[in-house]
């Protein structure tokens, strides 16, 4: 902090973005506010990084010498600069997804194509409807709600229109371990089998080459679908 020497200064070159720091506002202009954070070069936050919500004049949110917490935006060593943010970065970037990725979210809006989910970056993203379950589905609703934690893979990042195409179909589980495929499946409760009958009667295909949690939550996506369409039959007013 302030009461660093020069020679324990925290080089420009070994600082990453979002990387945290308690730090001291050293002092104010009009484009933003100067934060000593303990390394060669104080840093500069932006008025526009100062908060989530609008900030006319810095002055009125912050005063010199006031300790800030604030995060690592960008760093030109060559420069000297060091750019500053006091809004807490997302835990991910549109940069950092790749195709194949399978990450955990929560599902934050339905619409009639599908289910927008946050998976923890700056955008949510969507789950068209046909990428929700194996099979055909009338609305998202059959299979997730709002709240739900699902578990997604990456379809395709379009970073110039900052759009996300994920999946619910076919994610594995990092955590499912080596399978003996060998192994005979455990003999089904009298439950177990009345939902695979009432499944057969649906027409919907019985996931069988799918392992562990994978299949059970196929199993409880097509569960919901046949228990809405039912529901949706018996509120349908007799001909």
């Amino acid at each position: 902090m302030t009461d660093r020497t020069a020679n324990e200064r925290l080089p420009l070159a070994g600082l990453e973005p979002k990387m945290k720091f308690e730090g001291e506002v050293t002092n104010i202009e009009l484009y933003g506010a100067f934060v000593d954070i303990g390394s060669e070069r104080d840093g500069l936050v932006h008025i526009s990084q100062i908060s989530e919500e609008r900030v006319n004049r810095v002055a009125d949110v912050l005063n010199k010498g006031d300790k800030v917490t604030v995060w690592i935006q960008g760093v030109e060593p060559e420069q000297g600069r060091i750019s500053l943010t006091m809004v807490e970065p997302p835990q991910r970037t549109l940069n950092e997804l790749k195709p194949d990725q399978v990450l955990t979210g929560k599902v934050t809006r339905l619409a009639p194509y599908g289910a927008f989910v946050d998976v923890g970056v700056e955008r949510d993203g969507l789950v068209h409807i046909s990428e929700m379950a194996e099979g055909h589905i009338d609305r998202p609703e059959d299979v997730a709600h709002v709240g739900d934690e699902v578990e997604v893979k990456v379809l395709k990042i379009n970073r110039q229109r900052r759009r996300i195409e994920l999946s619910m179909v076919g994610v594995s589980d990092s955590d499912e371990g080596f399978v003996d495929e060998d192994a005979e499946e455990p003999s089904m409760t009298a439950m177990e089998l009345a939902w695979r009958e009432a499944m057969e009667r649906e027409g919907v295909e019985v996931p069988s080459n799918k392992k562990g949690r994978q299949r059970k939550s196929e199993i409880r996506r097509q569960q919901a679908a046949i228990i809405a369409r039912t529901l949706r039959q018996q509120q349908e007013p007799e001909e």
